[in-house]
């Protein structure tokens, strides 16, 4: 499991931010469980505040250590996204750092790079709570906890990094952590991404998740009776259903899903379901492989075309010991300020659940939790929220944007009467 997630230096994130997922009060993880971390964090505040870009700095440090090796050029350098709005910033590394439980296990990884080379990188571990260094570089002096990992070293371009090579050339000590990354699971706003599969129909069909993802979609309500196979003649192909990204499923296969109807059901494809229903049948895969396989999930506006019920519903499936006893972890950014009260009687996120993004007046971000604050029992949090207690919210200058509609008037007007003395002189 995540325990915690250290950044400095990525785009809005100037100084060191942390989500912590350890509980600070023994309210976020379930008396029942046998989880060491909250198996949900949400990221609340005002749009343009950040909230995006603590997922987006997960998925880097994810991304740079599953593709460095096989997408770092020599000499090449890193591509990054440091702080744009400081100068001094675009000299400075950023910097990664997870902090995991694996196996009863507590390990540390984390690196700093720059544009040109990775200036970093470490990995400890704690067995038996005690700090053991697996390995650590700083440019080119490494130190390793077995003679054996100095091979790696030496294969080791200064642009790519030690964690990418070693899990490659089967270093054991690594994997654990290495494979963590690997498992980390993702779905941005603008669409689904699955690491090691692309969603398609055979995927669905091999992990049995397909007359799954067709329960839960009937059991929102969605008309959804059966999602199904089936296979057209090549001049029937566009006919039928397309994958989420556009391209055919999967050789000669397709699906279609099945509504109720007054007679029996009725077939349609894929762009003939709504919106909402995409949408649902998008994040319900990467949460069925999350809670299946015991890892992270990653969302950005986890709300987008969403009923608050369904968001608080998809949440439960985590924080239920009964549907999550790998302990998966989602985290996820949202601006659905109801995910922070009562949703049909029951709070939908603890206190150590919640978290907050503003920015100041430099655009610089900061991350913060909710447990921060005191808050009286019977107190809802989402009001409090509203009423700017906690901050994170937006601040409108209401004289800017009536001056901003007002001279959008007057620019439409001008518009409109040169128009029509254009057409009278015509």
């Amino acid at each position: 499991m995540l325990l915690s997630f250290r950044v400095a230096n990525h785009r809005s994130l100037r100084t060191e931010q942390q989500l912590l997922l350890a509980p600070s009060s023994g309210v976020g993880t379930p008396a029942e469980a046998d989880w060491r971390a909250v198996p949900v964090a949400g990221i609340f505040g005002p749009n343009a505040s950040g909230k995006s870009n603590v997922i987006d700095a997960l998925l880097y440090m994810r991304d740079l250590v599953l593709g460095s090796l096989r997408e770092s050029e020599p000499d090449g350098g890193i591509r990054r996204h440091p702080f744009a709005l400081d100068a001094a910033a675009c000299e400075e590394p950023s910097t990664y750092v997870v902090d995991l439980l694996l196996e009863g296990v507590r390990y540390t990884y984390g690196f700093a790079v720059d544009d040109a080379r990775v200036v970093e990188e470490w990995m400890c571990s704690y067995p038996h709570r005690r700090k053991s260094i697996i390995f650590h570089r700083k440019l080119d002096e490494y130190s390793h906890r077995e003679p054996s990992q100095s091979t790696v070293q030496e294969i080791t371009a200064s642009n790519v990094l030690y964690l990418s090579v070693a899990a490659r050339t089967k270093q054991v000590l690594v994997r654990p952590v290495y494979d963590w990354f690997a498992g980390v699971l993702s779905r941005k706003a603008t669409g689904l991404r699955v690491p090691g599969g692309n969603g398609d129909l055979k995927v669905m069909d091999d992990l049995g998740l397909l007359g799954r993802l067709a329960a839960l979609l009937q059991a929102v309500d969605t008309g959804i009776e059966l999602a199904e196979e089936t296979q057209s003649e090549p001049d029937r192909l566009s006919t039928c259903m397309d994958s989420p990204d556009g391209h055919p499923l999967a050789a000669d296969k397709y699906m279609i899903f099945r509504h109720r109807a007054r007679d029996g059901t009725f077939a349609l494809r894929w762009r003939d379901q709504s919106l909402g229903t995409r949408v649902l049948f998008e994040i319900c895969l990467p949460i069925l492989l999350s809670l299946d396989r015991g890892t992270p999930l990653l969302v950005d506006e986890l709300d987008s075309s969403l009923h608050p019920y369904l968001s608080a519903r998809l949440i439960r499936l985590f924080a239920d010991p009964s549907t999550n006893p790998r302990g998966a972890q989602l985290v996820f950014t949202s601006l659905d300020v109801t995910l922070l009260g009562r949703i049909q009687g029951e709070e939908v996120l603890g206190r150590d659940h919640v978290w907050f993004t503003e920015k100041d007046e430099y655009g610089v971000t900061e991350l913060f939790a909710l447990s921060g604050f005191e808050t009286r029992e019977e107190e809802s949090w989402g009001r409090r929220y509203l009423a700017g207690r906690c901050g994170a919210v937006p601040v409108v200058d209401d004289d800017l944007f009536a001056a901003a509609l007002a001279t959008r008037a007057e620019g439409d007007d001008d518009g409109v009467s040169g128009a029509r003395g254009q057409e009278g002189r015509r």
